[in-house]
């Protein structure tokens, strides 16, 4: 089968890979759309954790942001071939304490789809344990379902902050985690704001926006920082009412100067680390499907499968306005 490949930095190819062996409890589906995301361009980059600590090497079958069609299920109840399937991120092993005691997202022995110990979708087939496939509506096999994925993160986030209708919320960063924490935060509260550094992304807000500078300070009571950039952690913490929460939602992997640890002491601030959805697919395949979070306005370009390096170029580059960047499985 075909297959995109990372073969080392800022190298990205069309190769041929076997199609994975069916195996029960297993289902075989074929992609459709894989979405892009700055945990890809770091991989591109070669500055991804998973290759420097040896999880992931060349070549490396990147794609954890998509979707497909079930081809094959084989001892796998609930799937069809022909079903519409979103597939989740971590793999998690249903076993140790952690998974037992419902922490799945800490499971000792998981492996993440695209990332490391699990082949990713940026090919024509991939195999799926049945408990990581969530199925989708007919009304939803269209390229944006590609952000079920991240949209898990953002409802986990909302979850753990406990969201309340007279929260005022701040999200800071306009990227794909951003724009769909803006539209969430849009259903479960009255007062809501983007703050950024683009202007065309704050455009596609659809609320109060406003440069990172000129962001009222102190007057929020939940601020999601959805960025990941430099800084951000002290403006969310500028942002932030005493007493309240910041969601960290953004990864960033640098030090960040000038923050104080007693500013979060002092003001009574809960800080909440933010890793991923892994329990939300069902319900943010749901909120999709009735309006309450919308990828179409999101997605910058859908790239043929054949012409991976165009994708990379385009995410490499940067962009202003739709921040997503799909690839579709025309090979």
């Amino acid at each position: 089968m075909p297959a995109a490949l990372i073969t080392g930095r800022e190298r990205v190819e069309v190769g041929a890979l076997p199609i994975p062996e069916r195996r029960a409890g297993h289902v075989l589906v074929r992609t459709h759309y894989l979405g892009l995301c700055g945990t890809d361009l770091e991989l591109y980059h070669g500055t991804a954790s998973y290759l420097r600590d040896g999880r992931a090497r060349h070549p490396h079958v990147f794609g954890h942001e998509w979707w497909g069609e079930v081809v094959a299920a084989d001892g796998a109840p609930g799937f069809t071939p022909g079903d519409p399937v979103v597939g989740h991120t971590m793999i998690t092993c249903g076993r140790c304490a952690r998974c037992r005691h419902g922490a799945r997202q800490q499971c000792a022995r998981m492996t993440e789809v695209g990332l490391y110990g699990q082949q990713g979708a940026a090919a024509e087939f991939i195999r799926m344990p049945a408990h990581a496939l969530t199925v989708l509506p007919d009304s939803m096999a269209v390229p944006w379902a590609v952000f079920v994925e991240p949209a898990v993160t953002v409802v986990e986030a909302f979850r753990r902050a406990r969201v309340r209708p007279d929260d005022r919320v701040a999200v800071v960063g306009t990227g794909t985690i951003g724009l769909l924490s803006v539209q969430l935060a849009a259903r479960w509260s009255e007062q809501v704001i983007a703050v950024g550094i683009d202007p065309a992304g704050l455009a596609l807000a659809g609320c109060p926006a406003h440069l990172v500078p000129d962001a009222p300070p102190g007057e929020h009571s939940l601020v999601v920082e959805a960025s990941g950039g430099a800084g951000a952690l002290a403006t969310a913490l500028r942002l932030v009412e005493r007493g309240g929460r910041i969601a960290l939602v953004g990864v960033s992997n640098e030090p960040e100067e000038g923050l104080v640890p007693g500013d979060f002491a002092l003001r009574g601030v809960d800080v909440l680390g933010i890793q991923h959805g892994v329990d939300h697919y069902a319900e943010t395949v749901r909120m999709f499907a009735d309006g309450v979070l919308d990828g179409a306005r999101l997605v910058a370009a859908v790239v043929p499968a054949r012409t991976p390096e165009r994708a990379f170029e385009l995410l490499a580059r940067g962009r202003s306005g739709p921040p997503k960047v799909i690839i579709g499985a025309d090979w």
